[in-house]
């Protein structure tokens, strides 16, 4: 928490923590006369306690060090820095967007609005039903539903008047934005190609070939600008988030879903459950971890419930999402002041490949990301510098030739 939010009514000032910030905790719960709500998570004053006179020297010890937004009610917010300080306003920033979960084609700058949905929803229907009797995961179901709803929208027709044509020129367009991986479209094709052939009985898709992976290598971060984004990152719940995910190699959506019995302490282990594909696996949980995990237990107040979320949200019946775990991350990184284009999964990445680069053999590392095949797991050995940083390049040794 960088700043400290005092809402006001006539009785009572409730002091929210939007965010878990350990030294203001300690502060207020040490300073007496305020009630800790845990269900609301926040501190409640009575107006006579004098915390609400902004002057006192009672107000100035509890906020020494604290930037604090004042709100009275039906009166104008009042910012104050440290000390009672005046703290500049920042100008209006155009609102940022919002990373979308799925890909979209962009909006020509002559269409004023969206175009309208041609895919009807009986059709959606029959196909969320035939996804779900075929057990797939509700993630699949969302990409499929969202592709097929995609065609329909940017060709202006119904699922039954689409032609193989028409799939062509839509997968043509998908290239031609360059919004769109070999990865992604092959998705796309996936997505085509059961709809069609399992719900329309119509397989128009099946002269479609898929277009070749892009074989891009990962982006990896080094130990270093690892380290410097984990000391960026003050708050020790997203703190921890990102040191799980590279200590471990785990999927950004294996972390936010992990619950506290799936950490075995005392084997230093992980469970990994329904993982990428459906499948179960153990992971290795570092040293460090552990020691952070007691803490964090402890002043984030996780109970030893076995079905509590390791990470839980705002709402504690629910986790954090795949996108606020990214959201963290960009601000780490930025603090960090890291130069890179980089996402979250860059910490796996991370794992895998300075795992390699200290020996560990290749098989141990596909088990332990949950690689179905070694293939994948190769990908890592093109960036693995164990062995490159042996060589030493013929510019430094020109000099040695004898004439």
């Amino acid at each position: 928490m960088e700043v400290a939010y005092l809402f006001c009514d006539s009785t009572f000032i409730r002091i929210p923590f939007f965010d878990y910030d350990q030294k203001l905790f300690r502060i207020l719960a040490s300073r007496g006369g305020g009630i800790w709500d845990k269900t609301r998570h926040e501190f409640t004053f009575k107006r006579n306690t004098g915390v609400d006179l902004l002057g006192s020297d009672q107000f100035n010890r509890v906020f020494s060090v604290i930037p604090a937004v004042w709100v009275e009610v039906n009166a104008p917010v009042q910012v104050f820095g440290f000390l009672q300080r005046e703290w500049p306003q920042p100008a209006p920033e155009d609102p940022v967007k919002e990373r979308s979960l799925l890909p979209r084609f962009p909006v020509p700058n002559n269409e004023e609005a969206p175009l309208p949905e041609q895919f009807p929803d009986l059709w959606q229907t029959r196909l969320e039903t035939e996804l779900c009797a075929r057990k797939y995961s509700p993630h699949t179901r969302n990409v499929y539903i969202y592709y097929n709803r995609l065609l329909c929208r940017i060709l202006q027709k119904p699922p039954e008047e689409m032609l193989a044509e028409d799939i062509t020129k839509f997968l043509a367009d998908m290239e031609r934005t360059g919004e769109y991986s070999s990865a992604s479209m092959n998705l796309a094709i996936s997505a085509l190609k059961f709809f069609y052939k399992n719900v329309v009985k119509k397989d128009i898709t099946k002269d479609h070939y898929r277009p070749r992976h892009d074989k891009r290598l990962p982006v990896v971060l080094s130990k270093t600008e690892i380290a410097a984004v984990f000391r960026a990152e003050k708050n020790l719940k997203h703190r921890l988030l990102l040191m799980m995910v590279y200590a471990s190699g785990l999927r950004v959506s294996e972390a936010v879903c992990l619950k506290v019995r799936d950490l075995d302490m005392q084997r230093k282990s992980i469970a990994v459950i329904s993982g990428k594909g459906r499948k179960d696996r153990y992971t290795l949980m570092a040293e460090s971890v552990t020691e952070i995990l007691r803490d964090y237990y402890d002043q984030c107040e996780i109970t030893n419930d076995i079905n509590n979320w390791l990470f839980p949200s705002y709402d504690t019946t629910k986790h954090l999402t795949v996108r606020s775990a990214q959201r963290i991350f960009d601000k780490a990184l930025a603090k960090a002041k890291v130069c890179k284009a980089a996402s979250i999964h860059c910490l796996r990445h991370s794992f895998a490949t300075h795992l390699l680069e200290n020996g560990t053999d290749i098989r141990y590392i596909q088990e332990l990301l949950g690689h179905s095949t070694i293939r994948t797991t190769e990908r890592y050995t093109h960036v693995a510098r164990r062995k490159l940083l042996q060589i030493q390049s013929p510019l430094d040794t020109i000099n040695n030739v004898d004439d």
